[in-house]
């Protein structure tokens, strides 16, 4: 009866006034049980359509999808036909099958809602298209907000207690220190350069030069990208490097933290803030860096007159 994953009768332009359906059905399992096969949950939904005397006019089927996210093939073609509005009520044998999340659910629902499109689940008392439907939907709704703020309060609480012991809050420790136990633990070859940047940054004034010192180096950074003015800044301003632990409200002095010297730090963020009192001239690009930038100006315009490059204004800025 069903060819491929998407069935479409043709004839449903002819039926305006009807009320169109399309059926979603999704197993997480290649060979799943016989009531959650796609099969048996395409029947059951067209059963319901029968029923409501609803015209079906499309079968969407994710076969071994999972349902925690939205990144599913079939899923996507009918979020699109929804879009188009080429249906009236999305049918599916049971809410799991739609997504897994509940919150998913509900921005589902309301992106929906915005194309006039309905949710009817075959087993549960869900049925946007009546006023006794959008009630209990409105409930499901409530409950689903109630349960994000839980875990919102749950997930603050259980940050806060983990700052109070200094430990670090997720698995990418910032450049020089390694993860042990889930608290910072100073890695001595980072360490090195971590200090590196401070007293270079000292000396030399610029960001960018520091960069462009590294990558000529090849030293790359934490996470083996190359180094540009903007990843020089932030370890620059990262106050953990003096053994300050700022995390979810929680501020503390952890000396086994520290890598660089509050003195060294003030002056490196004195040198950052150098120009914003005004007192200070800005000096000149260096030779150095200013060949650099006009070589690399000049390279991106002539990608751009071959055509490989991104359409650019070249303008004086050397």
């Amino acid at each position: 009866m069903f060819e491929g994953s998407v069935w479409d009768r043709p004839e449903a332009d002819e039926q305006p006034e009807t009320v169109r359906a399309a059926v979603y059905a999704r197993t997480s399992k290649s060979n799943p049980k016989f009531g959650y096969s796609l099969k048996e949950q395409v029947r059951r939904c067209l059963e319901r359509c029968e029923f409501q005397q609803w015209l079906s006019l499309y079968v969407f089927q994710d076969e071994a999808k999972s349902g925690k996210d939205v990144d599913r093939p079939q899923f996507q073609i009918l979020m699109d036909y929804g879009e188009r509005r080429l249906f009236d009520v999305v049918v599916f044998w049971k809410l799991d099958r739609f997504s897994r999340s509940l919150l998913h659910v509900v921005q589902l629902e309301r992106q929906l809602r915005e194309w006039d499109i309905a949710l009817h689940s075959v087993t549960e008392q869900i049925d946007t298209t009546t006023s006794a439907g959008r009630f209990n939907f409105r409930n499901i709704a409530s409950a689903a907000e109630f349960e994000r703020d839980m875990i919102r309060d749950r997930s603050r609480m259980g940050l806060y207690a983990m700052a109070m012991d200094g430990r670090w809050p997720n698995k990418s420790p910032p450049l020089g220190y390694d993860i042990e136990d889930g608290r910072l633990v100073v890695n001595e070859p980072e360490a090195q350069l971590v200090k590196q940047i401070f007293h270079e940054y000292l000396d030399r004034k610029s960001m960018s030069e520091v960069a462009q010192q590294l990558n000529e180096r090849g030293v790359q950074t934490k996470r083996s990208n190359e180094w540009c003015a903007r990843a020089v800044g932030d370890v620059l301003r990262n106050v953990i490097y003096t053994g300050e632990y700022r995390v979810a409200g929680v501020s503390k002095q952890i000396s086994d933290y520290r890598i660089v010297s509050e003195e060294t730090f003030s002056k490196a963020s004195a040198t950052r803030n150098r120009f914003k009192s005004g007192d200070t001239e800005r000096t000149n690009m260096s030779a150095s860096r200013k060949s650099n930038h006009i070589d690399h100006v000049v390279g991106q315009y002539e990608l751009f007159v071959e055509g490989r490059g991104p359409k650019i204004e070249l303008r004086n800025q050397v």
